[in-house]
């Protein structure tokens, strides 16, 4: 009788989804004594085959983009990378013609941004907060419960200053790879708050290819670069919210999530500000 009751119980749900107009992606961000990157696509349908071809037809060309410190406004311009034969990305920087009014980022200061494309205007603004908080020191830990001897594991200790409200995130570099940020690379003080604290940090994660299943771990003998960066709460808001949902895709039973832009007019994605700490060390 159950299996009669469940069995019964089935039915096919078939979903039509409509196709959607392409909105404006903007991953933007400035770090203090540098030069603001940014970013600008278009987004695709969910159900799209990704191909070099469509992630080329993805950027947007052309557009207005302006940055501001409050004193100087500067125009940024439009660059190429090759990244593979046939295969660019393209971004917005400091245009060198331009150098009067170009600037870097500075700590405890507010920047704004503003996008022009498409007939339409876009706008953010972040702050690159005060260096309150970083590491006093970085260190290694044999791997636990591993058998291989050479695999190493990073922790960080650090002094959380009094007061709620500070946000971190972090990156990490082996030897001459890029910065890549934790799985879970944000967190606050809520629990921490005016504590010194130690806390293990994995190895940064390309997104692109699926994780080892070590990649948590470093060998003896890497050379590695931590960047802990100091962040505003909407920064915090928008990669923990998108942690969070990159984490639940397939997951039938994780809880519905929104990610949590900074930009203006119905556009995705986030206008960062970093107030990054750097620290070098070989794997011992």
């Amino acid at each position: 009788m159950a299996i009669f009751v469940f069995a019964s119980c089935e039915k096919d749900i078939n979903l039509k989804l409509h196709d959607t107009t392409a909105l404006v992606v903007v991953d933007a961000q400035i770090e203090n004594d540098k030069a603001p990157i940014v970013v600008l696509t278009k987004s695709f349908s969910f159900f799209s085959s990704i191909s070099p071809q469509l992630l080329d037809s993805s950027f947007i060309h052309n557009a207005d983009v302006f940055i501001s410190n409050g004193v100087l406004t500067h125009k940024l311009k439009e660059y190429s990378t090759t990244i593979a034969p046939g295969l660019h990305t393209f971004y917005y920087s400091i245009d060198s013609a331009n150098l009067a009014t170009a600037f870097n980022g500075e700590l405890n200061k507010q920047y704004s941004l503003k996008i022009i494309t498409g007939g339409k205007e876009y706008q953010s603004t972040v702050l690159i907060p005060a260096l309150a908080t970083y590491p006093d020191s970085m260190y290694f830990k044999q791997a636990p419960n591993n058998p291989d001897t050479n695999k190493r594991v990073l922790f960080v200790r650090a002094t959380d200053p009094p007061g709620l409200g500070n946000y971190i995130r972090y990156f990490t570099k082996k030897n001459n790879g890029p910065f890549l940020p934790g799985e879970n690379s944000v967190y606050d003080d809520q629990v921490i708050d005016g504590h010194t604290y130690d806390v293990q940090f994995p190895q940064g994660i390309d997104r692109n290819n699926k994780p080892k299943a070590d990649s948590n771990f470093f060998k003896r003998g890497d050379v590695v670069t931590l960047k802990f960066c100091n962040i505003s709460k909407p920064v915090f808001t928008f990669w923990s919210s998108w942690e969070f949902a990159y984490q639940s895709i397939g997951n039938p039973f994780a809880q519905p999530n929104k990610v949590l832009g900074n930009i203006s007019n119905g556009a995705l994605g986030v206008f960062s500000g970093y107030a990054a700490w750097y620290k070098t060390e070989t794997v011992p």
